[in-house]
């Protein structure tokens, strides 16, 4: 190394350590740093302890929370800190935060970062996104790095690095928390459902529905369809004691099928109502992508019904997911793994059995109960549109007679009639009467009209008896 070299490499070396200087001593200003803090809870070196990871689906961190937070409790003495050092300190495991913030005074103690998190459709929680808990679990300090997932950069799973000096500590920790979670979880007896990622394949997050309420009045099916539905649903979910003490799987997969528009989604909306201790996963379009998780999270939050509508259309050879057999396969294949004693029903609904015939022959014994919700006939048509009408006075043999003339029409047609049968009066400035009712059926039942009776799922021939 020649002279100017050596010079050179000297003053850099003063100006590093002015600098580590100056930032512990702004560090002792403020307050203790972070190694200090952690040295003092854990009685030693934080550094030289080992760190122990466990990640967790990012869909599932409010659960880490709740589960972190209680256990944090249950300590006398415990408080949550918070590392400051701005996004750096997220590209770095706490091991190396500690190594940092011990050799150059990076890192200080700063406030916690808080991430509001839904919890169900009206409510939600202050979780900590980025944070160190100090507590003690049985007898043994412990301090945990908790921190969501950061997909953006890299991060995509949530997790929690556990240091403490006692062994095996961090494990039965980790254990402990993993139980929690699953009986303290959010998500039970919640209707939800699961979404993607804008980096990278997975569940990215999930959304809380309201649980709908319908009675059963609400529902008009043939005869028996009903009762034949919420057997194999509630009735499984009510007695399963009975039927493990007999030996009876519990595991059931049921069937839906039909012309768009005869009521498949309603029989489903009374289902979840009727249900409230059901936790409910609801796939639809892309979202069935992700059935093994959704079969994973019924498993563990039974009783769980987990609904896949329009599966028709994830029936064929699929070209733009990885594998050459149809998705529905996965679907399938979700179901066959579930346990026989686990209280999960899986519900598929299709506008095109014969689309999912051929895949259904392949994979036998999934589906235990298929049932079809044909095209209401004319008394069925008389109830949905007294139903829509509710309280317009329309007498008995107007609906009578618009029953009568909409052979081959679904409950969307009738909900439509009614509503534009009003709209109709309102036009004229009057109140809904039968003239109305007449004036909107004779539209409707136009070959003009042919496409919209196509839009709202009724055959294409309508025989007009009037």
């Amino acid at each position: 190394m020649d002279e100017r070299a050596a010079d050179f490499v000297e003053v850099f070396q003063t100006f590093l350590e002015e600098v580590v200087h100056q930032q512990r001593r702004a560090q002792s200003q403020d307050g203790p740093g972070l190694v200090p803090v952690l040295h003092d809870h854990l009685g030693t070196d934080p550094r030289r302890l080992p760190v122990v990871t466990e990640e967790i689906p990012s869909h599932l961190f409010i659960d880490l929370d709740v589960a972190l937070s209680e256990i944090q409790l249950r300590s006398e003495t415990h408080q949550v800190l918070g590392i400051g050092g701005g996004q750096q300190r997220r590209h770095h495991s706490l091991s190396e935060i500690l190594e940092l913030a011990g050799r150059y005074g990076q890192f200080p103690l700063a406030a916690v970062d808080y991430a509001s998190i839904a919890t169900g459709p009206d409510t939600t929680r202050q979780a900590v996104s980025f944070g160190l808990r100090l507590f003690t679990f049985d007898q043994a300090p412990v301090v945990v790095l908790q921190r969501a997932a950061d997909r953006q950069h890299g991060n995509a799973s949530a997790s929690m690095e556990v240091v403490t000096p006692a062994a095996g500590a961090a494990a039965n920790l980790i254990a402990a928390v993993r139980t929690l979670m699953l009986e303290r979880s959010v998500l039970r007896g919640q209707v939800l459902s699961l979404g993607g990622s804008s980096y990278e394949p997975g569940v990215g997050g999930i959304t809380f529905h309201r649980r709908p309420s319908l009675p059963p009045e609400d529902i008009v099916l043939p005869a028996g369809v009903l009762e034949r539905v919420e057997r194999h649903v509630a009735g499984v979910a009510h007695h399963r004691d009975r039927l493990r003490a007999s030996g009876q799987h519990l595991k059931r997969g049921m069937l839906l099928h039909g012309p768009p528009g005869t009521g498949k989604t309603h029989t489903v909306r009374f289902l979840l109502g009727a249900l409230p201790q059901l936790t409910v996963i609801l796939l639809a379009g892309q979202s069935i992508r992700f059935v093994a998780e959704a079969a994973q999270m019924a498993r563990a939050l039974a009783p769980a019904l987990v609904v896949l509508e329009d599966c028709d259309l994830v029936a064929e050879s699929r070209d733009h997911y990885p594998g050459a057999q149809p998705l529905l396969f996965d679907v399938l294949e979700a179901l066959d793994g579930l346990g026989d004693d686990v209280d999960v029903a899986f519900l598929l609904t299709t506008n095109r059995v014969d689309v999912l015939e051929p895949a259904l022959a392949q994979r036998p014994g999934r589906v235990d109960l298929a049932i079809e919700v044909p095209l209401p006939d004319e008394d069925a048509r008389r109830r949905l549109i007294a139903l829509y009408a509710r309280d317009l006075p329309f007498s008995s043999p107007a609906l009578d007679r618009a029953a009568m003339r909409t052979n081959g029409t679904t409950a969307s047609f009738a909900k439509e009639l009614v509503r534009r049968s009003v709209l109709i009066a309102a036009d004229a400035g009057r109140d809904t009467t039968d003239v109305d009712l007449a004036e909107a059926l004779e539209e409707m039942l136009t070959e003009a009209e042919a496409i919209t009776r196509s839009l709202l799922g009724s055959a294409p021939t309508i025989t007009d008896a009037g």
